[in-house]
């Protein structure tokens, strides 16, 4: 992998998670002025999200997940990761590494964006949920085949928009994740992701939050496990689909 793609995914992933978390920090924080704005404006957020970092990213092919890039380094049909980039174990810990790195930075900016909010906000749990997401019924097991499922529906529909024609670009990923967020996203507030999960998760740990609370390091494990289970079946799955040829 290139410094330049590595770069390109970094950033991507940056602006990804500093536009996720902050539209719940605009929601859940005390005296913002999107304070209760529901779960809709959440999805469309992140949704939002999604589209400028697909923009920023699309030297590295914007995978800004890790379930995506082991959803397509499983896929037999998909040749490489990006145009460039090789499928092997070398380039996926690339993807890995900077995905990690953006999410973590990304959350950090949006914690500086809304520092004064988390001081006046006196719930620890609203403060995590900035960072990370968390179950409505906890319930391991069945949070973990949420998220697989969720994860699933991403994946595999992501890999059917670059198999057949359409001219929507990022906006189709955006609207995807929207669509995931308003279906499947009540019972664990959809990770989909686990970078998405954990980048921040432990900027909440370390970051210096007033009266932050813990960071719930027992439910960390389903939010990483359960994407990426879901997207290497997304990524096996989808190649029993026969899609339309893509105009020469």
């Amino acid at each position: 992998m290139s410094l330049e793609v590595f770069v390109a995914e970094t950033f991507g992933t940056m602006i990804l998670l500093l536009l996720g978390c902050g539209v719940v920090a605009n929601v859940a924080l005390a005296k913002t002025k999107g304070n209760n704005g529901g779960f809709l404006m959440v999805n469309f957020g992140w949704g939002l999200a999604v589209f400028a970092g697909v923009f920023v990213a699309a030297l590295s092919g914007a995978h800004l997940n890790f379930a995506v890039t082991v959803g397509l380094w499983v896929n037999g049909d998909v040749e490489s990761f990006a145009s460039g980039v090789d499928k092997n174990f070398g380039n996926a810990l690339g993807y890995l590494a900077a995905q990690m790195i953006g999410s973590i930075l990304g959350a950090v900016v949006a914690w500086l964006a809304y520092k004064q909010h988390f001081d006046d906000e006196p719930d620890p749990a609203n403060k995590l949920g900035v960072f990370s997401t968390g179950p409505a019924i906890r319930s391991y097991g069945w949070n973990l085949v949420t998220e697989i499922i969720g994860t699933f529906v991403l994946v595999f529909v992501i890999i059917a928009f670059g198999s057949t024609p359409n001219g929507l670009g990022p906006l189709a990923v955006a609207l995807l994740v929207v669509g995931i967020g308003a279906s499947l996203g009540g019972p664990t507030g959809y990770a989909i992701n686990p970078n998405r999960d954990l980048g921040p998760r432990i900027a909440h740990a370390i970051l210096p939050i007033k009266g932050k609370g813990g960071s719930d390091w027992g439910y960390a494990w389903v939010p990483v496990a359960g994407p990426i289970i879901g997207g290497i079946l997304a990524g096996l799955v989808v190649q029993l689909v026969e899609f339309p040829a893509l105009p020469a």
